[in-house]
């Protein structure tokens, strides 16, 4: 198993960072993704721009201070973990992934894969923050 995290200041109170990271319809901020589908309450499927699902199923959802969820695709299996704190008009987050790759082909570059998604996801989430609430000053 492998496990990365990464840890971000985002420009936003807490709970417009909480409703933007677990509004699974409202993906379009994600430069990743092509669709989303809300299976039921508790389990959605993400699809890459090439149309690859990924499988969640939320494991735990404590507004606006955790999220977590197990994922699986036919590449890998893991856990996400999704802390938010607020910092007064700021939003400290710490997203951490442990993944299992299921091929044994794949298990030297899931670490580097994992931390260039969470790169990534994070650069996302600061530019649609910022086109929300305008520059800072």
């Amino acid at each position: 198993m492998v496990t990365s995290s990464i840890k971000a200041i985002l420009p936003c109170e807490i709970h417009r960072v909480w409703e933007a990271v677990t509004a699974v319809e409202g993906y379009a901020w994600r430069s990743d993704l092509s669709k989303t589908e809300i299976l039921d309450e508790n389990r959605f499927v993400e699809y890459t721009k090439d149309g690859y699902p990924t499988y969640f199923t939320v494991t735990k959802t404590e507004p606006p201070y955790c999220w977590e969820f197990d994922m699986e695709n036919s590449n890998m299996r893991g856990h996400w973990t999704g802390r938010f704190v607020a910092k007064g008009d700021e939003t400290e987050v710490d997203f951490t992934e442990q993944v299992t790759a299921k091929k044994f082909f794949l298990r030297p570059f899931v670490k580097g894969y994992l931390k260039k998604q969470q790169a990534q996801f994070v650069a996302d989430l600061k530019t649609f923050l910022l086109d929300k609430t305008g520059p800072r000053g």
